[in-house]
């Protein structure tokens, strides 16, 4: 079948990421969809909100058509909440920042070294329960540096004291771990096809993992960091006498240090590492809608070099680009060159705050400035 551009008819296709802090990819789009209309009424847009495996993955699952389900799980420092995945046929999207992210900390209340993924493993046994045997386990904005041992504990690990007793929840209660047994974990882990998406790369520990390059924003002092990076280390050394060496290996392997170490955690489990946009492009159905599209609109809150580092839209913008079809992105903050954007496959990026400069006014009013904005680039492109 001939896709949009072969047949002569222009057709949008809007896969952006979320506003962090003002709009939810859905909103995103529904927006940017309301300001194309405003110029071009007639222009067919397809919307299919993406995420990178961060938080909003399974929102965005969720508008591409899985079902949602909800399970009661531990939040981060022990408390009951109502968590989400995403779940269609035996295939579940689990977001571990629905049980474990800092949105899920009490205001002002960070707390680097007890602050545990115990409920993000009562959500994969959640998505057990329900038949999953593909989970897609997607890892960022976390508040933990556990290095996954609360993710494991709730999948039937113990991690024991010198005197038998479980440790203390948390990365810091580590440093305290005797013995690791991993016997008991669930059993239909192993039937399982565990991916690990993730955009971040480093390792457990040392100058670029989890505790040195993400403990501070989670709360973590230097003094904290020191601590947890020791811990870690220790961690790895005893699941070494319980495991034996992959232990170590999973520890040096891209995407350990995702999500305070959970990433680690999920290795142990036998999880394959891939960059969280192009599985989730894959789960959400991306190519059908990019063959059938001429023009795409991607974007996030901040388009920057981290954006250029597995984001979401540099993923979208490279399989666009591969495919042939023209990309425009929009964003709350621009702060990369024309030559950067070009060379991600972007062919030109439209900020909020080009329309209103005042940042404050940008966030509190982003559906309304990013629908003028869309409508720019309806008469820029379409019209």
């Amino acid at each position: 079948m001939a896709d949009a551009a072969e047949q002569g008819t222009r057709r949008v296709l809007v896969a952006a990421d979320k506003f962090k802090g003002s709009l939810t990819a859905v909103q995103v789009a529904q927006h940017v969809t309301a300001g194309l209309h405003r110029v071009v009424p007639d222009v067919p847009v397809e919307a299919l909100p993406v995420a990178d495996g961060g938080d909003g993955t399974v929102d965005a699952a969720v508008a591409a058509g899985f079902e949602r389900r909800e399970a009661r799980v531990a939040g981060p420092l022990g408390d009951e909440v109502t968590a989400a995945f995403a779940l269609r046929g035996d295939t579940a999207v689990v977001e571990m920042a629905e049980a474990g992210g800092l949105h899920r900390l009490p205001a002002g209340a960070l707390a680097p070294l007890t602050a545990c993924t115990y409920g993000s493993g009562e959500l994969l046994r959640a998505a057990l329960d329900a038949g999953a045997r593909t989970v897609v386990f997607g890892v960022g904005g976390s508040a933990t540096t556990d290095g996954g041992a609360g993710m494991l504990r709730a999948l039937g690990a113990r991690f024991l004291d010198a005197r038998g007793e479980p440790v203390p929840p948390g990365g810091g209660g580590l440093a305290r771990l005797h013995r690791a047994d991993l016997s008991g974990l669930d059993p239909r882990l192993a039937g399982v096809d565990l991916v690990l998406a993730s955009d971040v790369d480093n390792p457990l520990t040392g100058p670029s993992g989890a505790p040195a390059v993400y403990g501070p924003q989670k709360g973590a002092s230097p003094d904290d960091v020191a601590a947890l990076d020791a811990a870690l280390a220790h961690y790895v050394k005893v699941l070494e006498e319980a495991v034996g060496e992959r232990a170590v290996r999973h520890a040096l392997a891209p995407g350990a240090g995702a999500a305070g170490g959970l990433g680690y955690g999920a290795l142990l489990l036998g999880a394959r590492f891939r960059a969280g946009i192009e599985v989730m492009l894959e789960v959400l159905g991306f190519a059908p809608a990019l063959a059938r599209a001429s023009l795409v609109i991607t974007g996030e809150g901040s388009l920057d070099e981290q954006t250029l580092h597995g984001k979401a839209p540099a993923g979208v913008a490279a399989a666009a680009r591969a495919a042939g079809k023209e990309v425009v992105a929009v964003c709350g903050r621009l702060a990369l060159t024309p030559e950067q954007l070009a060379g991600a496959g972007i062919r030109r990026a439209y900020a909020l705050t080009d329309a209103e400069p005042d940042v404050a006014r940008c966030v509190a009013e982003a559906g309304r400035i990013l629908e003028d904005v869309a409508a720019g680039i309806a008469r820029d492109v379409l019209s």
